[in-house]
């Protein structure tokens, strides 16, 4: 990659044969054991596949007929698609508390830009590990991720760890990376394409590399120059959130448990403080106010207000948050504790957001 450019903090996270996994949350007596979402009949199709039921073969998008003969003690489990969901939004939200640029590919995986981020971390890598934590942590599931300078090299990444795992690449090792890469494992490249470039000499990045502009828009069609650009590291597509902004939030954890109102009063005092700034940042103001309290034993509780007006001054965040706090007794000793604004006035003003420009000297 060239140097002097300005480049994004891409993360693709993809959870880990989620439809499968729910399910043996769900039903500890299918933890271990291969299973399949999906009807094992002869119309039935794989769904989601536990990685113990990979090992003999088994696949999403697979006939259960030809699963149950690779797999004769494999275990159908029909889908509940709507405790998926469930599930989803709660992944969604841990992403939103990092970057409201976030783009759901499915129910179970999403790119997230992180270039700018709610945290303030520089490191995209830092930030896909402490995102898939939190969701082993919170949800008991497990996520792989992929970090790069785009899309389509995030979502490759993703990819080459997987179960449980991440993997970084970095802008200086995008074009290294891709000219290794085999040409089945290029994202968006098929089996009958990739059969069309064997035919042709083309089996890795870098005999795709050799190829001009013109022969691949020849064989290829348009495709050609997505492929001409791709493995150069060229990919402009943006992640493109399709929901609009719902609440603005600022929380801190503490390095030691808080086991008193006095010390929590304190540190909300300045997380108020925290939240006007990005109030006032992002333009907004909001009239529900709402207490994030996470215990020691990591369970969390929210306490809320709805105030008859638009807010966004911290001394009107801090009084409603202290009047929250002290509604009723803490269960336990505090490990986090959070405000959220919400019920925001963004549709009475909504102004288009200026480009971000990054150069290149950053942590990854």
């Amino acid at each position: 990659m060239k140097e002097n450019v300005s480049y994004r903090k891409i993360i693709h996270v993809d959870m880990d044969a989620f439809y499968a996994s729910v399910e043996q949350l769900d039903n500890p007596d299918l933890k271990g054991k291969p299973i399949v979402v999906g009807g094992e009949s002869e119309r039935g199709v794989v769904a989601a596949a536990s990685y113990e039921a990979r090992k003999f073969g088994v696949r999403s998008a697979m006939s259960g007929v030809v699963a149950k003969k690779k797999c004769p003690h494999l275990i159908f489990v029909r889908p509940r698609f709507s405790r998926y969901k469930e599930i989803s939004q709660k992944i969604r939200a841990i992403f939103y508390e990092y970057t409201e640029l976030v783009e759901p590919l499915s129910l179970d995986e999403a790119y997230l830009d992180v270039t700018e981020n709610k945290k303030g971390n520089p490191s995209a890598s830092l930030i896909a590990k402490e995102i898939r934590q939190r969701i082993f942590e919170e949800l008991n599931l497990s996520a792989s991720a992929g970090i790069s300078v785009n899309k389509f090299i995030a979502k490759i990444a993703s990819d080459i760890n997987k179960p449980n795992g991440q993997k970084t690449i970095p802008p200086e090792e995008v074009i290294s990376f891709l000219e290794t890469l085999p040409i089945e494992k290029f994202f968006g490249i098929g089996k009958v394409t990739a059969a069309k470039m064997y035919n042709l000499g083309i089996f890795n990045g870098k005999d795709l590399k050799e190829k001009t502009e013109e022969f691949l828009i020849r064989n290829f069609n348009k495709s050609g120059l997505h492929y001409y650009q791709i493995v150069r590291g060229i990919h402009q597509s943006k992640v493109k959130p399709n929901r609009e902004r719902k609440s603005v939030a600022a929380e801190h954890t503490f390095i030691k448990n808080l086991t008193s109102e006095i010390f929590m009063i304190e540190k909300l005092e300045k997380i108020s403080e925290e939240l006007e700034n990005r109030l006032i940042k992002s333009r907004v103001s909001g009239k529900t106010i709402t207490l994030k309290i996470k215990y020691s034993d990591f369970k969390t509780q929210t306490r809320s207000k709805t105030l008859p007006y638009f807010v966004k001054e911290k001394a009107i965040l801090f009084e409603t948050v202290k009047e929250l706090l002290f509604q009723e007794k803490v269960l336990n000793s505090v490990r986090l504790l959070g405000i959220s604004v919400t019920n925001l006035n963004i549709h009475l003003k909504k102004k288009p957001e200026k480009p971000i420009n990054v150069q290149l000297k950053f942590e990854f």
